[in-house]
């Protein structure tokens, strides 16, 4: 898409399909341009449908609520969003959705990284965010001078959008950089006394997220992060209450469920995806996990 191609702002009904780029086919479920930018009015698209199954973006998406409450999976945990947080599901990240609250208020933005490269960004820039980063906390709470700093940019934004779609990339770079740095110093002010446990388990998330589809053993991460299996179990432990092998079993087990709904991969090409090179062993714990099957999974999510 050109940035001179005037593009049309999204109705509410047609919303979800836009968001998750949707042309009837799995494969292309989530196929977006480089250019793909908006920012909503939460209380303009509250009719959107749902459920939303395990799902992948390769775009940024940041939810600020201004009044009510929001639930939503982010990896393998849930996350509650009240007034004045902001929830961010970066690109790459897998979230789901179970219902959304009508009565919620706020913004939802999403960007492609790559509109932060231009006139007034760079590719690095995209490397001072953390919280955009998978590995990052999802969920900020702003108190209230800076919330309303959020609310002011994200207004600018949403009626940019609203008004031209994203043919002045001039306007939205600019204050779009500036609302990730406002989020970004609040972000930098609640991570700034982390512990050597809570520093050592983002390193390991991050790890789990390059390698999950050919390392599974805690020995391996253990040994890149150069401490014992022993003292990264206890670490792990100490940060998130699981351990390490809960951690390596949840991812796989959650990159399994997206490729069974956003893909059309078969189950012995999802098992391999995800390190397992047995598909009735994969498919023995996937149902030990789930209650069911793969291919049943896949079937119940189709109905829905």
């Amino acid at each position: 898409m050109k940035t001179t191609e005037k593009v049309k702002t999204y109705s509410p009904q047609g919303f979800r399909d836009r968001f998750l780029e949707n042309d009837n086919s799995k494969d292309y479920l989530f196929k977006s341009n480089s250019e793909h930018f908006f920012c909503l009015k939460l209380e303009e698209i509250n009719q959107l449908k749902f459920p939303v199954p395990p799902s992948k973006h390769i775009c940024h998406t940041l939810l600020f609520i201004t009044s009510g409450t929001h639930k939503i999976k982010i990896g393998f945990e849930e996350y509650t969003t009240q007034s004045n947080e902001i929830i961010v599901i970066p690109a790459g990240q897998i979230f789901s959705i179970d219902s959304i609250n009508t009565e919620i208020e706020g913004f939802i933005c999403q960007f492609h990284p790559n509109i932060l490269i231009g006139k007034y960004g760079n590719p690095e820039m995209i490397n001072d965010f953390d919280f955009l980063k998978i590995w990052g906390s999802p969920d900020l709470y702003f108190p209230n001078k800076e919330s309303q700093f959020i609310i002011q940019l994200l207004n600018r934004l949403q009626v940019e959008y609203t008004e031209s779609g994203v043919t002045n990339l001039d306007i939205i770079q600019p204050y779009l950089i500036a609302l990730l740095c406002e989020i970004n110093k609040n972000a930098l002010k609640i991570n700034k006394n982390g512990t050597a446990a809570t520093v050592l388990t983002t390193k390991f998330k991050e790890l789990i997220y390059a390698h999950i589809n050919q390392q599974h053993q805690v020995n391996y991460y253990a040994s890149i992060l150069n401490v014992t299996p022993n003292h990264l179990n206890k670490s792990i432990k100490f940060a998130t209450g699981k351990s390490p092998t809960k951690w390596i079993e949840e991812s796989i087990l959650l990159e399994a469920k997206y490729l069974l709904y956003q893909t059309n991969f078969s189950v012995s090409e999802i098992a391999m995806q995800v390190g397992h090179y047995d598909q009735s062993y994969f498919s023995r714990i996937f149902k030990k996990s789930e209650g069911v099957s793969p291919v049943q999974y896949r079937k119940l999510i189709d109905k829905s």
